[in-house]
């Protein structure tokens, strides 16, 4: 594995959080390699008053690349790995690094089916980023992102080092990585209530999400998540705090007609809930409808 900061780098999923990564890198006069699906010859990040541009083009060919990079972003939803697997098996080697930035707690499962040759690195990713109607990305927040501590996780904050991407190794990982989940799968209900974030400043709702919560907790915690009785009440502070537009990818995928995130964000909660013969009764309600908002038939 390079740990040097020329190192090359490759964002496969140029969406919002993709978008982010490679202008925070670019800003910094390291700008990544971009593959998606769909041509353009620049990204736009829009912080605050500031436009970053990173320059492309989008790299929309797999055949076309010609040598594997040493570390890849992957930044596609989990309704995309399939899509993008082709990117993957001619992007890594024996040593690239392979950082998921993904919802859920079963990144690493979900990559395993694709026998890829590098070593996978989960994430969690703490900053918001929402995309534009003109093809840009709004970032209203600060970007930062919690890994494992690993020799592999190294690699990926060697080479964010200098940005404004702070880099958490956490030796709690699957402690954090449970406790966003709890928070996307919340979101949940912005996606059935085409609703942003001034919902949960409805008292009913505000119920119904900690109901949820407290249900979500009891299963981390049988997977073995150290999270505090606290932490129900906060995920609902934050969402509460918010700007009430604030969206999330979740509803934006069922604004604009997308297959939703449906079954890593909340499917996993009953799931997992039955292996510990946990009672999920909104999960029960909750997860049905989204799968069928998300999948149809109808």
């Amino acid at each position: 594995m390079s740990t040097e900061i020329n190192m090359v780098v490759a964002i496969v999923g140029p969406g919002a959080i993709g978008t982010t990564v490679a202008a925070v890198l670019h800003e910094v006069g390291h700008t990544p390699l971009l593959c998606g699906r769909t041509p353009r010859d620049h990204l736009t990040l829009q912080d605050g008053d500031r436009l970053i541009t990173v320059p492309g083009p989008i790299q929309t060919n797999p055949i076309q690349i010609t040598r594997t990079a040493d570390l890849v972003f992957l930044a596609v939803k989990s309704t995309q790995i399939g899509a993008a697997a082709e990117w993957l098996k001619v992007l890594t080697g024996p040593e690239t690094v392979i950082c998921v930035l993904q919802n859920g707690v079963e990144q690493l499962d979900r990559l395993a089916t694709y026998s890829l040759s590098g070593q996978i690195v989960p994430s969690v990713v703490w900053f918001p980023a929402q995309t534009q109607s003109d093809g840009s990305v709004r970032l209203r927040g600060d970007v930062r992102l919690s890994l494992p501590d690993t020799t592999a996780s190294r690699v990926v904050a060697k080479a964010l080092q200098g940005t404004r991407c702070s880099v958490d190794l956490a030796a709690n990982f699957s402690s954090l990585a449970w406790r966003k989940l709890l928070q996307n799968a919340v979101a949940g209900l912005m996606a059935l209530t085409h609703r942003r974030s001034g919902m949960f400043s409805r008292a009913d709702i505000a119920r119904l999400t900690l109901a949820y919560l407290q249900e979500c907790l009891s299963v981390a915690r049988a997977e073995g998540a150290e999270l505090g009785d606290e932490v129900p009440q906060e995920i609902l502070d934050k969402f509460q705090a918010a700007p009430a537009d604030m969206s999330t990818s979740i509803l934006t995928d069922r604004e604009a007609g997308r297959p939703l995130e449906w079954d890593i964000r909340n499917g996993v909660i009953a799931r997992r809930g039955r292996v510990h013969s946990i009672p999920t009764p909104v999960s029960d309600i909750l997860v049905p409808l989204l799968a069928a908002a998300s999948d149809g038939p109808g």
